[in-house]
């Protein structure tokens, strides 16, 4: 729930989702987190007193806030890592494929990154993840894929690594987003706890790939990694400065602070 801006993380993730076209998102949360839930969910009250109030502004962002999808949550009562929380959903995804949005990782682009998945994954009815290519130094931050590039910006997964603390096979790092087929649960009912102490997602896709395609995506746009404290500082400042409420003012005081630092 850390705001960027004017909006919680999570509200960031979810107007992706639907503005790619989903609109029956489930969440995943832990118990301590029900801020979230409340967050989403309906408030006549409020509504009612911001009315009554002619706060009209203010109602229509509350609204808009409670009408962006529908939207259930899953408890994930151990902190046992993607995987798990992944798994955690099965009983509600069927047999279907899915897409895993996770909520510490927002993607500003034009075309809304999950929607650019989607493109690749009806293209090749297969698997996709989203990655980008990172420094070498930065690859033990992240999964690291191995493969065969077919296209500029598509490669063949052969392989995938877990945050690889030395040798990473390469500098494409998994970024957050996937669209997987419901395979990946019997996979991940088998995984082990891995890295980490945790049920990894990356385990279960090396499975996945002895048995169909995983094709990674080097989406276009811009990635903040807001869990990570300069990522958060980042979006909060890059993404201010487009917001069409405050942008001129904040060039303002962004030009005049970092003066006075350099003075």
């Amino acid at each position: 729930m850390l705001p960027i801006v004017d909006k919680p993380t999570i509200q960031y993730i979810v107007e992706e989702a639907v503005q790619s076209g989903i609109h029956d998102i489930y969440i995943v949360i832990g118990d301590n987190k029900r801020s979230i839930q409340h967050h989403f969910d309906k408030n006549l009250e409020f509504e009612f007193i911001l009315k009554e109030r002619n706060k009209l502004e203010l109602l229509r962002l509350v609204e808009d806030i409670s009408s962006l999808a529908t939207i259930h949550y899953v408890v994930q009562e151990q902190a046992l890592g993607l995987g798990h929380a992944i798994g955690c959903a099965r009983p509600f995804i069927g047999n279907e494929p899915f897409a895993v949005l996770l909520g510490d990782m927002v993607v500003d682009s034009q075309v809304p990154c999950l929607q650019q998945l989607l493109h690749i994954y009806h293209e090749k009815q297969s698997s996709v993840i989203a990655v980008q290519r990172v420094d070498w130094s930065e690859t033990s931050k992240y999964g690291i894929v191995e493969g065969k590039k077919v296209s500029e910006q598509l490669t063949l997964v052969t392989d995938l690594i877990e945050k690889p603390p030395e040798a990473p096979p390469s500098n494409i790092a998994i970024i957050g987003r996937y669209i997987l087929d419901p395979k990946i649960f019997s996979f991940l009912e088998e995984m082990q706890v891995g890295a980490g102490g945790e049920i990894q997602l990356t385990d279960a896709l090396q499975q996945l790939i002895q048995e169909q395609l995983l094709w990674a995506y080097e989406y276009e746009g811009k990635l903040y990694d807001v869990g990570d404290k300069l990522g958060f500082l980042q979006a909060n400042v890059e993404l201010a400065v487009k917001n069409d409420d405050v942008s001129e003012k904040f060039k303002l005081f962004l030009h005049k602070f970092l003066r006075s630092v350099e003075e």
